[in-house]
């Protein structure tokens, strides 16, 4: 295939221009550095998971995060492996769904997974926003305390701004968390500012500091207490007795009974409720394009890159098993329960509880790892804070980069929205909105995000479903294995789902709104002419374009193959137009591609049959968009040509109506009217012949 044409019409998107405009340049770097940078979002959920695991499984919480580590390396893992060789260039598993299911079933999954995406991003701010706080106001330090009290002890003043009773109450919103969470979503905003550009070569080394200088910290942590534990083994003893004989409780189901085979299973029933383990994978491709490949690597095929990615994703699903691990099983043996209850200083922040050197279980706080205290404890806060801050930041510019560009695909061009800042914008408001409504609470958050996060995964599972199915028809393991991690994510995110509905809500919510409007701005952008330039089938037919463009009075008929011979067409046309033999005739033949999408860079192939040019275009999503792109083609280099159609015996509601969903209708007014507005001047505009 030869290069797409060098002509480009006016007011579309240059003919080689990707579906949305790029982030600026970056040299591509080595796959450790990026780990780090997808760290920020990923690894930072250490500073909330062992807290939500205890919470959700109680003593079971050591065992049921090995089924979330069994769930991440031979379910999650392997899909984004996948994944990672067939979107290399960060578009994630929705290119590969738009790949396999084509039209507008494709568009419309695509559509409500943006909705999960986007509640996903949301969540992942607002709770890494809330657990920031908890880590400020839970901060034991003395004067910590007394800034924070100067910062939030302002709600009296501030209730006697409002004078109805309405604001009254609104303002019973405003406590320590409250105000804390509020102020670094603003300073997460601020960050996000920095980091506008995109992930530069400047964010990538700030994230290596500071996603490194926090894996250390939580690793002399985890380490030190392992270490401890050793010591002493009858942590270890006590625990194991009380889940073989079935004491304790578990705060989401009933103790089915003493025995091994019950703690197994209880520790499979609680999984649903500790899935934000497996948070941060759709970010991990969305960044694949920076990863360093081979110098082999080509545009098309980036083997290099793709191998690099691979090891990526590999590491960071093994050092986040080990983490989670040795977290859970820390904070489960030493830290006391009635620490980790609500408003408790361990809820939401073992490990810092922990790096602080409090009173550990059974009151033994004198056997506690010695160097462990106050001064550690306050940069072991100071790095989650702020690893937890810019987890907010990155996952924004992912959003910014991700659900424009799908949305191009109904025709809804947001560059506009962009230059101004609107998204961004509305989508900071919308995190305050969130944050108030769910009280800047993460135990409250985490089921509606523990939501998103599993529909995104399941998402990525269909598209390797799919995808394998029609790279391998044949490979009946792969596809099995496929279908049970699609079945198994889906069926966890459904039981989430009917638990706690907000993330579907607020995923709805998007849904609803993106729909109608970019079915709207699809209706309203009809008459662009959406022209990307056209591509040639081989090199003989960028011969005979060339050719046709020169040609003296070129005649363009619209012909619909299978209905009517060429011959019988000919002359048809001759006899109702009255034109002379001598008068060549181009016939044109459109073929549909996908209608549903909005650009177009159709497939061009001339052939001569009998004397007779003949002009397939294939590939296409409308016909009439694609005649008028011919004939002011034509137009630019020799005489403009004619266009002749036949009158059409559909009713006008029927062509519209299949002209906005499949691309074809209405074909004669409408070419007519792309014309004109493509082409000012009259004496160069193509005419348009109806008869």
């Amino acid at each position: 295939m030869t290069p797409v044409s060098e002509t480009t019409p006016p007011n579309s998107l240059p003919a080689t221009a990707p579906r949305v405009l790029p982030p600026p340049p970056i040299s591509q770097i080595a796959w450790p550095w990026v780990l780090c940078l997808i760290g920020l979002d990923y690894f930072s959920t250490l500073g909330y998971q062992p807290s939500i695991a205890i919470e959700a499984a109680g003593p079971l919480a050591p065992l049921a995060t090995v089924v979330v580590i069994l769930a991440l390396l031979f379910g999650v893992l392997p899909i984004y492996l996948h994944l990672a060789g067939r979107s290399p260039h960060g578009d994630g598993s929705f290119a590969v769904l738009e790949h396999v299911i084509p039209g507008w079933h494709g568009k419309l999954l695509i559509l409500v997974l943006l909705g999960f995406a986007a509640a996903d991003f949301i969540f992942t701010k607002t709770l890494s926003a809330a657990d920031a706080a908890v880590h400020i106001t839970q901060n034991p330090l003395p004067a910590w305390q007394d800034a924070i009290e100067r910062v939030a002890g302002w709600d009296d003043t501030v209730r006697d701004w409002f004078p109805s009773e309405f604001w009254k109450r609104l303002v019973d919103y405003w406590d320590r968390q409250m105000v804390v969470t509020v102020l670094l979503l603003c300073l997460a905003f601020g960050f996000w500012q920095v980091m506008r550009r995109g992930f530069d070569r400047r964010v990538v080394q700030v994230s290596v500091v500071i996603v490194g200088f926090y894996l250390v910290m939580n690793a002399l942590v985890i380490g030190s207490c392992l270490a401890w534990l050793a010591d002493y083994p009858e942590h270890y003893r006590e625990w194991f007795d009380s889940l073989a004989r079935g004491r304790g409780s578990l705060p989401v189901a009933a103790w089915t009974g003493p025995g091994w085979l019950s703690v197994v299973l209880m520790s499979f029933l609680v999984f649903p409720g500790m899935a934000l383990g497996l948070s941060g994978w759709e970010m991990s491709l969305a960044v694949m394009p920076l990863v360093k490949g081979d110098p082999s690597d080509t545009p098309v095929h980036p083997r290099g890159r793709i191998r690099h990615m691979r090891w990526l994703l590999l590491s960071a699903a093994i050092l986040m098993s080990l983490y989670l691990a040795g977290s859970v099983l820390v904070t489960t043996l030493m830290v006391p329960s009635d620490a980790l209850m609500e408003g408790a200083p361990a809820h939401n922040r073992a490990l810092a509880y922990l790096a602080h050197g409090e009173p550990i279980s059974a009151g033994r706080n004198q056997l506690k790892p010695l160097w462990l205290g106050p001064v550690f404890g306050l940069l072991y806060d100071l790095s989650t804070i702020l690893i937890l801050c810019l987890a907010g930041a990155s996952v924004t510019i992912v959003l910014r980069r991700l659900v424009p560009q799908f949305l191009l695909h109904f025709g809804m061009e947001l560059e506009w929205a962009h230059r101004l800042g609107l998204i961004i914008l509305g989508f900071n408001l919308l995190n305050i909105v969130v944050t108030v409504a769910f009280r800047a609470s993460v135990s409250a958050q985490r089921g509606a995000y523990a939501t998103s996060v599993l529909a995104l995964i399941t998402g990525a599972a269909l598209a390797a479903l799919l995808s394998t199915r029609s790279e391998s028809p044949y490979r009946c393991s792969r596809h099995w294995c496929s279908l049970l991690l699609t079945a198994g994510f889906s069926g966890v995110g459904l039981a989430v789902a009917l638990i706690r509905p907000e993330g579907i809500l607020l995923a709805g919510a998007f849904i609803a709104v993106l729909l109608p409007t970019s079915m709207l701005s699809r209706l309203r952008r009809t008459t662009e002419l959406r022209f990307q330039g056209f591509r040639y089938n081989d090199a003989t037919s960028k011969f005979l374009w060339d050719s046709l463009r020169s040609m003296a009075t070129p005649v363009l008929v619209p012909h619909r193959p299978g209905r009517r011979s060429l011959l019988k067409k000919e002359e048809e046309i001759r006899q109702r137009h009255h034109l002379p033999e001598q008068l060549d005739i181009v016939f044109l033949e459109v073929e549909l591609g996908d209608a549903s999408d909005f650009y177009q860079s159709p497939l061009m192939e001339i052939q001569q049959q009998a004397g007779r040019f003949v002009v397939r275009v294939s590939r296409c999503v409308s016909v009439a968009h694609v005649i008028a792109a011919v004939a002011l083609e034509l137009a630019k280099v020799g005489p403009p040509p004619a266009v002749y159609f036949g009158w059409s015996d559909e009713s006008t509601l029927a062509v519209n109506l299949h002209f906005v969903l499949f691309g074809h209708g209405n074909v004669p007014w409408l070419t007519r009217e792309l014309v004109q507005r493509h082409e000012s001047d009259p004496g160069l505009r193509p005419k348009i012949m109806i008869g």
